[in-house]
């Protein structure tokens, strides 16, 4: 690169950094002037909208609820992923919208859940609402071009063949759309239709298929409902939460750059940069895609600047090691990011496919999740392979060219991590073996295996009417540790209704004794009139379907990660190793939840996939360097010294990346509120033992296979 390309370079990295600090600092600052202002923040930040329907007609069953819960649930995603909606008493169901504060927009939008049916020209119902699995807008290209706003309707098997024969016996005719007696639209048929899917077409804007696809959708439930009532909810976490989280979030990033400083030098403050670029995209990114950031989210962002940490750790690393071995500056540099790219995108690749696979299959936190993540890994490879390249060597073509700004990497002895591998598994097993004692003993005390919140086991809703309107800071401050105190849960989740003095109080099920306890507290420190207090059991938010969706999901995304590493590595030990080695990790985090009694939430979802994300990370770039280290050894060398070299050469690495995510982490827990420290708590643990597992146990693991299990087959 020329000097002059360099200068006009830096200039363009000067301008781009101003206008990322200008669309996301000043956005999210007190006047909120900039283009981050309108990231979609969920329930726990930023507060919503909450619906209550109630059943009409007679009580349905368990089931029915159950399912009517679901498929709202499924339904309601259309708004964010990480709406949530539950079962509140025997017949009601509460919906909860993140980011709305009009609940007439949203019940207009959404429909009122009612009857639907598919009627023949004489009357007859040929299909009912329960029938239809999905119902889509769509638009649909023609074979003259043109092209057509059109419902895509996907039938359940039951309703598959009712439907063939139902568009058999009546080609030629019309088959009226009934919803609640009114006939909302009348396609004609044109053919027998018998592989379970039809296509609504006619005349439409692609807002008017919108509306019938979503009556469509919301006419097919078991249960028929009707509104009961609506309001405006604040956050759950409060403002508190969220200025606690950025203020962490930038002493976290501040920690970073004077630690990469330090130790690279000026490729530690090119990195530097380049992470405030990504910092910067990934917020005007989470605006651009609409996407809704919650704790969870959090979580993904903090995996992502981990992983773009980790990517010029790895780059500068081999740069260090070039120059050891006595490369010049510009030789050291394309080399180093030379063969730092196969271990940066195996690493990426393998952690993007298990996002994608949550994104497709995941539900509510989930899915939101696996966005953020997607996009935090996205953009970290961008800003480690193009934007750190582009300034260093635009740094190096304007005289940056003594190798002292570099810095050598020191010769290392060579340890002997695989001499230690059994008690390395030992330690491994105690741990895990340890949480199993943990959740046995607990469980048969009656405490239940892990301390499950109200969004695995359903709860209790408190409505307190209040004599004043208590801000979320004062309800954070005066209310919650009361609650806490006499139900004995520290999960409690408070919500106020917006213009008015009610605040709901979710907590896990209370008994008589505790609702009279609870009542005698808000009387006497509050002075609430008793008559203005009233509760409600409600179902758990993550439903039976959504944590048996969940764990297919990881399943799915787990299995196809061994198969990426198998491919990649051509050898399905490293695959297995991996994956053995991840079910460490998340088997340690588990233990950890149920000897410290951490609640499990929606939280612990995340703080598991995001384990699951750092974990194969660190894995790969291990196993990217025994892999290379085997094609280039001597005759001479053993496995044992190639397996411990690779270790050894990779420990740096291990350590810096470990050191920079965890202090992200840990500032989070320590400046965090209640719920912020439950989150954060189970993270440390976990990279933690991903680091652990990353030196200690895969390349050991590897070793032991490809010794002791070739040796018994062969």
């Amino acid at each position: 690169m020329k000097k002059s390309r360099g200068i006009i370079s830096l200039i363009l990295v000067v301008v781009l950094t101003g206008i990322l600090a200008f669309t996301t600092v000043v956005g999210l600052g007190s006047k909120h002037t900039g283009a981050a202002k309108n990231i979609k923040l969920g329930l726990d930040l930023a507060g919503g909208v909450s619906i209550t329907y109630q059943a009409k007609g007679d009580t349905p069953s368990d089931s029915e609820m159950k399912d009517t819960v679901y498929k709202l649930q499924k339904r309601v995603e259309q708004y964010s992923t990480e709406a949530g909606v539950y079962q509140e008493g025997d017949d009601r169901i509460t919906i909860e919208i993140p980011g709305v504060t009009d609940a007439n927009e949203v019940l207009e939008e959404l429909g009122k859940p009612g009857s639907l049916e598919f009627q023949d020209e004489e009357g007859n119902v040929v299909l009912e609402g329960t029938d239809v699995k999905t119902a889509t807008a769509k638009i649909i290209e023609q074979q003259t071009g043109s092209k057509q706003n059109v419902v895509e309707l996907n039938l359940t098997d039951e309703g598959k063949k009712k439907f063939a024969e139902a568009t058999k016996a009546n080609i030629g005719k019309a088959i009226n759309i009934v919803y609640d007696g009114e006939v909302i639209s009348n396609p004609q048929v044109n053919e027998e239709i018998t592989g379970g899917q039809a296509v609504i077409s006619g005349s439409f804007t692609y807002e008017e298929v919108e509306e019938l696809a979503s009556t469509i959708r919301i006419g097919g439930l078991k249960v028929e409902l009707e509104e009961l009532n609506s309001s405006v909810v604040g956050a759950q976490l409060g403002e508190e939460a969220i200025n606690t989280s950025l203020l962490a979030g930038a002493l976290g990033l501040a920690v970073i750059f004077v630690f990469m400083c330090i130790v690279y030098r000026l490729p530690g403050f090119a990195s530097s940069i380049a992470l405030c670029i990504y910092t910067g995209i990934v917020l005007v990114a989470l605006n651009a895609f609409n996407i809704t950031l919650t704790l969870p989210g959090i979580a993904g962002i903090i995996l992502g600047i981990g992983m773009a940490v980790d990517a010029n750790v790895i780059i500068f690393a081999r740069v260090k090691e070039e120059l050891a071995v006595g490369r010049n500056v510009r030789t050291a540099l394309k080399t180093g990011f030379h063969k730092a790219l196969s271990a940066i995108l195996d690493g990426n690749v393998t952690t993007l496919i298990a996002a994608f696979v949550l994104g497709i299959m995941g539900t509510g936190s989930v899915k939101g999740f696996a966005q953020t993540l997607a996009l935090g890994i996205v953009v970290s490879m961008f800003t480690a392979l193009v934007v750190t390249r582009v300034i260093i060597f635009s740094l190096y073509a304007v005289g940056c060219k003594n190798e002292k700004l570099y810095g050598v990497q020191k010769e290392r002895k060579t340890i002997n991590f695989l001499q230690k591998r059994k008690i390395f598994f030992g330690i491994a097993i105690a741990v895990i073996v340890s949480g199993f004692v943990a959740m046995g003993i607990r469980t048969a005390q009656g405490n239940g295996a892990l301390n499950y919140s109200l969004e695995f086991m359903g709860g209790t809703s408190t409505n307190v009417t209040f004599n004043k309107d208590y801000s979320i800071k004062e309800i954070d401050s005066q209310i919650v540790p009361v609650i806490e105190e006499v139900t004995g849960d520290h999960n409690v989740q408070m919500q106020k209704i917006k213009g008015t003095n009610q605040v709901v109080i979710k907590t896990q099920t209370l008994d008589l004794a505790k609702r009279e306890a609870m009542n005698k507290a808000l009387v006497e420190k509050f002075g609430v009139n008793e008559s203005k207090i009233t509760y409600n059991n409600i179902s758990s938010t993550v439903s039976t379907e959504m944590r048996r969706d969940a764990v297919i999901a990881v399943l799915i995304a787990t299995a196809c990660m061994l198969v990426y590493i198998w491919f990649r590595f051509k050898d399905f030990r490293f695959a297995s190793s991996a994956i053995i080695a991840l079910l460490h990790d998340v088997l340690v985090v588990l233990a950890f939840y149920a000897i410290a009694r951490v609640s499990v939430g929606n939280t612990f979802i995340a703080c598991m996939l995001t384990i699951v994300g750092y974990s194969i990370n660190a894995t790969i770039v291990i196993f990217d360097r025994i892999r290379e280290e085997n094609k280039i050894k001597s005759r001479k060398d053993t496995l044992e010294e190639v397996v411990n070299r690779s270790i050894t050469q990779t420990l740096t690495r291990s350590i810096y990346t470990s050191f920079t995510t965890f202090v992200m982490v840990a500032l989070l827990f320590v400046m965090g509120v209640s719920s912020v420290k439950e989150f954060a708590a189970p993270l440390m643990v976990g990279v933690a033992a991903g680091a652990f597992s990353s030196v200690c146990i895969t390349g050991a693991l590897w070793y032991v296979m490809k010794t002791k299990v070739a040796a018994t087959t062969s």
